[in-house]
């Protein structure tokens, strides 16, 4: 057995702590192209650009002219967002506005449909007498000649057109950040703090490392198949409204034929369903982010090009912003070829909705993070009293430090799944671990 303790912060974080380096030659040069002079640009107060400058001149950061010009476009960024997010409000007020209006209007034309098709007799009793079917065939024949459900969704959609008028138009999106460059120039810290500096601004937000998006993204894709399978157990009580209204049984079943045939027409490919929902506040019941940060984006096998495709292009055909990190540049992400029709899609996406800024620092800063025992990870071995008296001492240290309680805690993961922490106290967490 390894006692294994880890100390300290995690990697996005840790550049933070990164003091100034002893004889390192500066950053690499040339100048970084820039979008906007940050000499030029007034900071926000709060912002990225005031953070990093705060950073530096405490001596926690080293200046890296490809960082400031980051953090400056970042803070440009959120100045454009605070307008936009403001916009989206708007907008999504009269949208939910245009939608319950719709969806009224569209009830009210199925209902006229349904009193025209009872009165003028489409559907028969079969104890009528000969002449009546047959005043009933002409009367139908009149009604909509040849006219099948998709025809009959059509013209019912025409005529909302005319009654209620176009879907509201969105606001055009700021562009939104590609931040790419090597290991350790400071990517994901930089993003960091942009993401932070949005709380507050940004009602609709989120921060994903690919690996953890990968995860949502199945759990998203795991429960829409579940709610589309409960949903067929379920449609009796989806049209609930139908049975009390004053209609014959053949008439009602028309109604529920075509609420189920709009039901379908509006069924989404799984992707597009799971892209709605994937920056949604589950429990708030939020309509969606206006910007989405993605650290370490990167395409590592099919699923993650027809997912990332599939789900980021519908995100940025609505409206929301990106602001994404990565090793590579967008072109050379997928280098073995993998779907290349769907890469080239997403690729066209990202160039229309994101400004591309290489962080050419050529310094990895991850290496220049002081060793003290805040940040170390400790491992005691081999296994004997002497070293379980050592990983003790240091548990009881840590614990004692933070003036928390030591409890069990259960912690949620994917899949209705959950992880038990038998020891834990204000994030720091102890648990048997065998190595074989």
């Amino acid at each position: 057995m390894l006692l294994r303790l880890r100390v300290g912060v995690t990697r996005r974080s840790a550049a933070l702590l990164a003091a100034v380096p002893r004889g390192d030659a500066p950053a690499a040069l040339p100048l970084p192209r820039r979008l906007h002079d940050a000499a030029d640009h007034r900071p926000k107060p709060g912002g990225p650009l005031t953070l990093y400058r705060d950073l530096v001149s405490q001596g926690k950061l080293r200046h890296d002219v490809y960082q400031e010009n980051v953090a400056s476009e970042l803070d440009s960024l959120l100045g454009r967002l605070e307008r936009y997010e403001m916009e989206m409000e708007d907008y999504h007020t009269k949208l939910s506005m245009w939608d319950n209006t719709r969806e009224k209007e569209r009830r009210r034309l199925l209902l006229e449909e349904a009193e025209d098709k009872q009165h003028d007799g489409v559907w028969i009793d079969e104890k009528r007498g000969f002449l009546d079917k047959l005043i009933s065939r002409k009367r139908r024949a009149n009604i909509e000649p040849g006219v099948g459900r998709w025809v009959s969704y059509l013209n019912r959609e025409r005529k909302l057109d005319n009654l209620v008028g176009q879907k509201p138009v969105a606001p055009v999106a700021p562009k939104g950040l590609y931040l790419y460059g090597n290991v350790g120039s400071g990517k994901t810290m930089l993003m960091d703090m942009f993401y932070g500096a949005t709380e507050g601004v940004i009602k609709h937000r989120r921060r994903f490392h690919f690996h953890e998006a990968m995860l949502e993204i199945h759990d998203h894709m795991h429960d829409v198949w579940k709610r589309r399978d409960d949903g067929k157990s379920m449609e009796s009580s989806a049209f609930s409204w139908i049975s009390g209204l004053p209609f014959d049984a053949k008439i009602k079943e028309w109604l529920i034929g075509e609420e189920k045939y709009k039901q379908d027409k509006h069924q989404k490919h799984i992707l597009l369903a799971v892209a709605d929902k994937f920056l949604v506040d589950r429990q708030a019941n939020k309509c969606g982010a206006s910007i989405l940060c993605f650290d370490e984006i990167q395409t590592i096998d099919v699923f993650a090009i027809v997912a990332l495709s599939g789900i980021l292009s519908r995100l940025l055909s609505t409206g929301t912003v990106l602001v994404a990190t990565s090793n590579k540049a967008p072109e050379d992400l997928n280098q073995d070829g993998m779907q290349r029709e769907i890469f080239l899609e997403l690729l066209s996406k990202l160039d229309e909705t994101c400004n591309k800024i290489l962080v050419g620092t050529e310094t990895d800063y991850r290496r220049l993070i002081p060793t003290d025992g805040s940040t170390q990870i400790h491992y005691y071995w081999p296994t004997n009293p002497d070293t379980r008296s050592m990983f003790e001492a240091m548990w009881h240290d840590i614990t004692n430090q933070t003036g928390g309680n030591i409890t069990a805690v259960t912690i949620p993961v994917m899949f209705g799944r959950s992880i038990e922490i038998p020891q834990s106290c204000s994030g720091v967490a102890r648990s048997e671990l065998q190595i074989i």
